[in-house]
């Protein structure tokens, strides 16, 4: 049997990790500022992670939701603690696509509506319903384009106010739209959009999948907004690695027996990687350090010839160039071996790194950039 051949490969098999580092199978050494699509929140290999991974495997590694498994208490706690929301209530699945399918699935079931607003350039997953509020009609089949989503420009406000209806079940939005090279909302429009949903008895669903748990400098990026949504759906950082994902429900949605269900989600390793995450997290203070790095790598990419644009918050940061971006990603890697991101912005580079990165692995992403840049001229 064959693998199923839908994913462009580089030419690497990573072997080791370690912090922000991978060794292949012949000892070659990579700074890995993409972290598996933002996955990598703690850093590879981060010895708390492995010790509570192997202790709980050591006991018991999986059981259905048919029985009580205290470590979710556990977690909904902690994350209530740490992301600042103690009082909302936590379904527990495997992976960012479903955590907004259940979300999207709540929302019309609280309000009986079916109508979806999402925005142009988004990207929320490749399950039914959320490929169908993701912008990409290349990655929609069919089936996917008969659900009733509306898609406006973010921050447009009066796009958005003419969308909107008594007929809207939900808004969904990014933190920060990741794949679509690092836009962010502003503060103002996220005010806007609570306020509306509001009006309209429709709930405000603010993807977090990407942005979340620490990347944008806070621990949600919305945050920045003073705004509490209906919903938030996490994942890629929750786990390090592991597959576990969230949805948070505000304390005014009811639960129902029958309503959401899941086999694997909250099963007693993926939850011992999402405390293990929160633990260090908040040890080693890695939200401010999330900060302090983006600002340093956005200050030191300011003025560099051929940078037309520099977006982002925190440790979620797009680098946009004058020209295609695909020679600089494959000239850092093959020449330097610095792992980084794409995007649906053909012009963007994606650096997603650790939040535990020193300043002196970006300084090094620096060096390299700009020699990149020089031999890869960009015409401005």
């Amino acid at each position: 049997m064959n693998l199923f051949d839908v994913y462009p490969l580089f030419p690497i098999t990573p072997v080791k990790a370690q912090g922000s580092w991978l060794w292949d199978e012949h000892g070659f050494k990579y700074l890995d500022l993409y972290g598996g699509h933002a996955v990598i929140s703690v850093g590879h290999s981060h010895p708390v992670y492995i010790d509570r991974l192997r202790k709980q495997l050591e006991q018991i590694a999986f059981y259905s939701n048919s029985v009580k498994i205290p470590l979710q208490e556990e977690l909904a706690s902690k994350l209530g603690e740490v992301s600042g929301y103690p009082d909302y209530q936590l379904f527990l699945c495997n992976s960012g696509a479903e955590a907004n399918e259940n979300a999207l699935k709540m929302a019309s079931f609280h309000t009986g509506r079916k109508k979806v607003i999402a925005f142009h350039k988004s990207f929320h997953g490749r399950t039914s319903l959320a490929v169908a509020c993701t912008d990409d009609p290349k990655i929609q089949a069919p089936i996917n384009q008969t659900a009733d989503i509306c898609f406006v420009p973010l921050n447009d406000l009066n796009a958005f106010e003419k969308a909107m209806s008594d007929e809207v079940a939900a808004v969904i939005v990014e933190g920060i739209q990741g794949v679509a090279g690092v836009h962010l909302p502003s503060p103002a429009f996220l005010r806007q959009l609570r306020s509306l949903c509001d009006k309209h008895g429709s709930l405000l669903i603010l993807d977090e999948v990407q942005s979340g748990y620490g990347r944008s400098g806070q621990f949600f990026a919305h945050q920045s907004a003073s705004i509490r949504p209906d919903m938030i759906t996490v994942a890629k950082g929750m786990g390090n690695g592991f597959p576990v994902a969230g949805v948070l429900i505000a304390p005014d949605i009811s639960p129902k027996y029958g309503l959401l269900g899941t086999t694997f989600g909250g099963n007693y390793l993926a939850c011992a990687a999402a405390i293990a995450v929160l633990d260090i997290i908040q040890k080693e203070d890695l939200i401010k350090n999330a900060q302090r790095m983006g600002a340093y790598l956005q200050q030191q990419l300011a003025g560099i010839p051929g940078v037309k644009e520099i977006r982002g918050s925190g440790l979620m940061i797009g680098i946009e160039l004058y020209g295609p971006a695909a020679l600089v990603r494959e000239s850092l890697l093959t020449d330097f071996r610095i792992f980084t991101g794409a995007s649906s912005c053909k012009n963007t580079l994606r650096i997603l790194p650790a939040l535990t990165i020193p300043q002196e692995e970006l300084e090094s992403f620096v060096l390299a950039f700009k020699k990149t840049l020089h031999a890869i001229p960009q015409s401005s």
